[in-house]
């Protein structure tokens, strides 16, 4: 089974940043898509980021995260980045990293996920 781990969440103040990252392991090929979800408390898992395989990754955001974060990928050692900038309170979040080896598209939905990590909690005070 694919193992995911997320690293790099915290406290912050708004307006700062962070970078979350995630790296899977346990498998020896590489996903074709990993991305990031967000769950705040009493709310739905909701997509924020992914980063899918091509020429250069293609890259899908939210609209409430557009221009703010940026996802990225090293595909070679299946590591997915979220750089996180100009954090506001409603970003404040447990953040999930997800992947998939199958082809999966839109890749935007939770159901196009196949492995999960354990979150890592974001908390962004105003």
């Amino acid at each position: 089974q694919v193992q995911l781990v997320e690293s790099g969440g915290g406290l912050v103040q708004a307006g700062d940043s962070l970078r979350l990252s995630c790296a899977a392991s346990g498998r020896t090929f590489s996903m074709s898509a990993m991305g990031w979800f967000r769950q705040a408390p009493g709310k739905e898992r909701k997509f924020v980021a992914a980063a899918v395989n091509g020429r250069g990754d293609i890259t899908y955001y939210a609209d409430s995260v557009k221009g703010r974060f940026t996802i990225s990928r090293d595909n070679a050692k299946n590591i997915v980045y979220l750089q996180m900038n100009s954090l506001k309170p409603e970003d404040t979040a447990v953040y999930y990293c997800t992947a998939v080896a199958r082809r999966a598209p839109p890749f935007t939905r939770i159901s196009d996920y196949d492995y999960w990590g354990q979150g890592t909690q974001v908390t962004v005070s105003s």
